[in-house]
């Protein structure tokens, strides 16, 4: 039997390292992509692939630029899971923050979404079949001070994985996002000890949640539900 695809962005740590994992450990080949840590996402392809024998193809760009997502589709042959993780944070006060840093958040953590979504739909209709799952936040639906442009990009990405949804679901292609709380990434190492304490006593569950909790929802999205879909599913600990 052919093995599926996964397509998984932002894949060298947290949440897209634990999802790449996860999705090897379920006979996925994969192909994983990252800015910057070419070091890193090499080793994890290749750890993956000799652990649990599958192919593990990786790329190195921006994909916030639609050219270098149309490299990285070059090489998709063909593609049944696409996981738009890739995200970056920005903490700051609105009125000081620059055109260009508002550009790069919502071109990375949104206008990425669509890159990736436009290339990867084809192959799906094609067989009719396939998951778009998008990696979202708590704030996207709360918004979170000083993290405008952050908040506003994960709201996009809500309204988007909704959208996207109704579209494709007569060609059964399911849709949806989870909207994590906080976990323990780098992304929130710009947090201290005390401050992380803090968020701690406000979450019911009395704990900030793994990457490997948020990968294993995601590959369930994938693999146990064909009539779900439009949804944006929260992964907080009962925080907010």
């Amino acid at each position: 039997m052919e093995r599926k695809h996964a397509l998984i962005t932002g894949a060298s740590r947290g949440i897209g390292r634990a999802i790449a994992a996860e999705f090897a450990k379920a006979g996925y080949d994969l192909t994983i992509t990252c800015v910057q840590s070419e070091y890193k996402l090499n080793e994890l392809a290749s750890d993956l692939s000799s652990r649990f024998d599958i192919t593990c193809k990786t790329f190195i760009g921006d994909i916030s630029d639609p050219s270098a997502v149309e490299r990285l589709f070059k090489g998709v042959k063909d593609i049944d899971v696409l996981i738009n993780n890739a995200g970056i944070s920005y903490t700051g006060l609105l009125h000081e923050m620059s055109y260009e840093d508002w550009s790069r958040v919502i071109n990375t953590n949104l206008s990425s979404a669509f890159f990736c979504s436009k290339l990867a739909i084809p192959h799906m209709l094609k067989k009719k079949s396939g998951k778009i799952i998008n990696v979202s936040s708590v704030w996207g639906d709360h918004g979170a001070s000083t993290e405008v442009a952050y908040s506003a990009s994960k709201g996009g990405l809500n309204a988007f994985t909704k959208a996207l949804a109704r579209e494709l679901a007569p060609s059964n292609i399911q849709v949806n996002a989870v909207a994590c709380g906080m976990i323990d990434t780098d992304m929130n190492s710009i947090f201290n000890k005390e401050e992380i304490d803090s968020i701690i006593d406000s979450i019911p569950a009395d704990r900030i949640g793994r990457p490997e909790e948020a990968a294993h929802l995601i590959l369930q999205l994938c693999t146990e539900n064909e009539y779900l879909t439009g949804q944006v599913i929260t992964l907080d600990g009962g925080w907010v």
